[in-house]
């Protein structure tokens, strides 16, 4: 199955922030980034199926881009739980450095560790795979993609947890 991978837009948040799972909208209205979308069609096959996390950063896309995107909390991006818009130079620093020494395992207060996040974002593809398509879209996160495209290339966790992708850009994976 191919995969493309769609990481949302740059939402509407203050640099320096700690966001996941917090529900932000969009930096500019979809209608604004009409280029955007236009140029993202078309590196998609047509009646591609989409499917998107709920955060309406992603859901207004997936929305540009299909008239019923799936949305699914799966393909949300990491909950941080306590962290959750606390700028980063504010969360204590014995915290950061417990997460830095284990990112894989460690979790936030109230948040989930990124093996948690892994394995929803799995159980995700799990299903996709079931459905039969011969491709899909995915409108998400950059932690989610991370993710998909670690396990589609067969990266250990310390490889894949440092890839790196812009604000609406387009990976495409084979699984």
């Amino acid at each position: 199955m191919q995969l493309y991978l769609i990481r949302h837009p740059p939402p509407k948040v203050a640099a320096g922030l700690c966001y996941g799972a917090t529900d932000l909208e969009l930096a500019d209205d979809v209608d604004a980034t009409a280029a955007a979308v236009a140029t993202l069609r078309t590196q998609l096959p047509p009646s591609l199926p989409v499917f998107s996390s709920p955060l309406q950063r992603c859901l207004a896309l997936a929305r540009a881009l299909h008239p019923a995107p799936v949305s699914d909390r799966r393909l949300q991006e990491m909950d941080f739980g306590a962290w959750e818009m606390r700028a980063w130079d504010a969360i204590e620093r014995r915290a950061l450095d417990a997460w830095a020494a284990d990112p894989l395992h460690y979790t936030p207060p109230g948040g989930e560790s990124v093996s948690q996040m892994q394995q929803r974002v799995l159980d995700f593809l799990a299903g996709l795979e079931h459905l039969q398509h011969e491709a899909a879209a995915l409108v998400t996160h950059a932690g989610v993609m991370k993710i998909i495209s670690g396990h589609a290339r067969h990266l250990p966790p310390s490889d894949w947890m440092q890839l790196r992708f812009a604000y609406g850009s387009v990976v495409r994976v084979a699984l």
